[in-house]
């Protein structure tokens, strides 16, 4: 009777093994289908950034395009009216860039006569009236009339 019963168990240990087994081997198979997904993912997120980078350069490109017809179109333009226009035409951006720094500068000096009508401290008011935009304005205004000018000048003397 010993025998039996232990036959029956045995029997029944060595019938389960195979579907333990293969439990086993299904949870392996999805743990891997599970990293290979996450793979995948990671996969399509870098593609997808660098479809986007390859969109943006192809915007950036066709926008300095388009900036190079506009400039190339308006100098046609000045040619075709003649030296007088053409010459207005090449006084805008240094009659802009007078007429900014003039307004600048009467604002800043409105301000020292102001405070000098109201009995007030020059140097207080010399040192809170510029501030960060100021400098970004004279920087912006001096690498573009002093560095910008000077690299264009030396590429059209290496062409």
């Amino acid at each position: 009777m010993f025998e039996t019963i232990f036959g029956g168990l045995l029997g029944g240990i060595f019938r389960m093994a195979p579907e333990v087994l293969k439990w086993l081997d299904r949870k392996d198979e999805r743990a891997h289908e599970l990293a290979m997904l996450s793979k995948e993912m990671d996969f399509a997120k870098i593609r997808a950034e660098q479809a986007m980078h390859t969109v943006d350069a192809q915007v950036d490109i066709s926008q300095f395009d388009a900036i190079g017809k506009a400039l190339e179109g308006q100098a046609a333009m000045a040619v075709a009216a003649g030296k007088i226009v053409a010459g207005i035409s090449a006084l805008v951006r240094p009659l802009v860039t007078y007429w900014v720094v003039g307004l600048w500068s009467a604002v800043k000096i409105a301000a020292l006569i102001m405070a000098y009508q109201a009995d007030g401290d020059w140097k207080v008011v010399v040192t809170s009236n510029w501030g960060a935009d100021d400098t970004a304005i004279l920087s912006m205004i001096l690498s573009f009339w002093f560095v910008g000018r000077s690299i264009e000048k030396a590429q059209r003397l290496h062409k």
